[in-house]
């Protein structure tokens, strides 16, 4: 069975490299350009690799730090050389996420059951499709999963989640369009208790309307949860559109303000050159990047790796 998982493993990373060649292609890019003609790291070079990072989306306070510590290596070190750089770069991104807070390996807590999952995070970033793959991931898994569509104020969405459903053999609570969401949420709990189901995955309205409407209505959601199983929901979800770059971050400060987001996913990541936005909000927010998305098919979902993230993200095409 081990050389299956190495075959699988090979493939993921495979497709994680392909996912992030956008932005690997882009950053190199413009990094061959700032250094051509230079034989060692000084302050020009630092100045333009600050605006190359902060151009490929790790955003300005991550950047700095990522700075600071190369010019603390430059000099500890008296002399880097240009040849030197990306592999100080490279180390120095691998550390910082180290030391950023990680959701671990396995997709969830087993000693919860049934784990319940909320999903939160604006309409378009791709959260309907995330809660179909993580569905499929975790019924390829074995586990009996159970979907409650109380994301009630759009038709479109409760569709959707019915059609991933269908496509991945999974019950879905559901009620009529503009019902109560904290009640949709009820129902789906109650229901997967019923099932001894292992999973539990809550989709919710992706409005980005004010602050403490946001708040009142998550918390109501959670409350009535907490009727069913007490320390509900286990995971708070965020989606975020790596595609979006900045806009991410301020989704990101959004939600992190509504509610206790405690893992996040950044979707999208092959379509664009802003990958470097994983960096950054893994480190701005302190949340643990539990998922990113790296391609269409079922299992171009994959669970984050940061020193993998950085290999890939580094890999000369």
């Amino acid at each position: 069975m081990s050389w299956f998982k190495n075959i699988f493993k090979k493939e993921e990373k495979e497709t994680l490299d392909k996912g992030l060649e956008k932005s690997s292609q882009g950053f190199f890019e413009k990094m061959t350009k700032a250094v051509v003609g230079k034989s060692k790291v000084d302050d020009e070079v630092l100045d333009d690799l600050e605006e190359i990072l902060i151009a490929s989306d790790v955003g300005a306070s991550t950047t700095i730090k990522i700075i600071g510590r190369i010019e603390e290596r430059v000099a500890r070190d008296k002399y880097v050389s240009i040849s030197e750089l990306d592999k100080i770069l490279r180390e120095e991104i691998s550390g910082l996420l180290l030391e950023n807070p990680h959701a671990g390996t396995g997709n969830i807590d087993a000693s919860k059951k049934p784990y319940v999952i909320m999903v939160v995070g604006v309409n378009g970033v791709g959260k309907t499709t995330t809660i179909g793959k993580l569905a499929h991931q975790f019924t390829t898994e074995g586990k009996k999963v159970v979907l409650g569509a109380a994301d009630t104020f759009r038709a479109a969405a409760v569709d959707q989640l019915v059609i991933w459903s269908e496509r991945v053999g999974v019950p879905i609570v559901k009620q009529e369009m503009g019902s109560d969401p904290a009640s949709v949420a009820f129902d789906t709990v109650q229901s997967a208790v019923a099932q001894n189901a292992d999973v539990v995955i809550i989709d919710t309205a992706g409005r980005l309307h004010n602050k403490i409407n946001l708040m009142n209505e998550l918390s109501k959601i959670k409350r009535v949860m907490q009727k069913v199983i007490p320390d509900a929901p286990h995971e708070i979800l965020l989606v975020l559109d790596g595609s979006t770059g900045q806009n991410a971050f301020e989704q990101a400060k959004q939600f992190t303000a509504a509610t206790e987001v405690n893992a996040l996913a950044v979707t999208k990541l092959d379509g664009t050159a802003k990958g470097g936005v994983v960096i950054g909000i893994s480190d701005q927010f302190q949340i643990p990047v539990k998922y990113i998305g790296v391609g269409e098919k079922m299992q171009d979902l994959q669970l984050f790796n940061g020193t993998e993230f950085v290999d890939s993200f580094f890999k000369k095409r």
